[in-house]
């Protein structure tokens, strides 16, 4: 597989001889306010330029969208990519919101779904602290992660907008994932903690499955992901797990 980590979550992904996007936010660095509640809400999103063409990323096979925050689907994204590519979601919801935009192959993944001899398996995810879903629940709303799975491919779990907690725990468990795919900038909401992983969330990752490589996305891209790729990389050699962690810069292609 190559995975290229074009900006924030947003992923270009080589799996089995099909190419797919995942996350698109495609808009110039500076497109969008910044989040209200949230730190460095005075900042513009996205902090980073895009520097993969927008030309490039519509030439795939399909679009993959975990949920559809801004910065996970945005206007650009809605405007831009052709619309005939099948974009899959998590629910009906975010089918509705899709096809809106005029997309006319909208599919909602199941419990498993194949798509060209790939298997995509839907995973569960919390979107931020129990504290944090008890107080903004409904603003933070449904997230997922999908698990790709094909028999000459080492299996990957992209984990999407998460915290670590028994559905990333399960996941793991279900799918011994070789490779996983983790949003760990340690966004944050003012007073409620974070909402995507943590130094802390990405070191129980490691210990749930210590022979995987993690990979690290959603660094670096957004106003409120206040943990940098240096901080990670530090914490990931002070614990001992660095040579389980790929922190990828914006543009970069892992092959793995």
């Amino acid at each position: 597989m190559n995975i290229q980590l074009i900006r924030n979550a947003t992923l270009r992904l080589e799996y089995a001889g099909t190419t797919f996007l995942i996350d698109p936010m495609l808009a110039e660095q500076g497109a969008y306010p910044g989040l209200q509640g949230a730190p460095n809400s005075h900042l513009r999103n996205p902090t980073a330029r895009l520097v993969v063409p927008v030309e490039r990323l519509s030439a795939v096979d399909a679009v993959l969208v975990t949920h559809t925050h801004f910065d996970h689907w945005d206007e650009v994204a809605r405007e831009r990519l052709p619309r005939h590519l099948p974009v899959f979601v998590q629910h009906d919801a975010d089918a509705r919101v899709v096809a809106a935009s005029g997309f006319t192959d909208v599919r909602v993944l199941g419990d498993t779904t194949t798509f060209r001899g790939i298997t995509l398996s839907k995973t569960a995810g919390q979107h931020g602290s129990d504290a944090a879903m008890a107080a903004i629940g409904e603003r933070l709303g449904e997230v997922s992660g999908v698990v790709f799975q094909h028999p000459e491919e080492p299996t990957l779990y992209v984990a999407g907008d998460t915290v670590w907690n028994e559905h990333v725990a399960r996941a793991i468990r279900a799918h011994q994932p070789a490779v996983i795919v983790l949003n760990a900038g340690d966004a944050q909401i003012t007073g409620l903690g974070s909402i995507i992983m943590n130094t802390q969330d990405v070191l129980a990752v490691h210990r749930a499955a210590p022979d995987a490589t993690l990979v690290a996305a959603h660094l670096e891209g957004v106003a409120h992901a206040v943990l940098s790729r240096r901080e990670l990389r530090a914490f990931a050699a002070e614990q001992g797990f660095a040579d389980r962690l790929v922190i990828p810069d914006d543009g970069e292609t892992l092959t793995l």
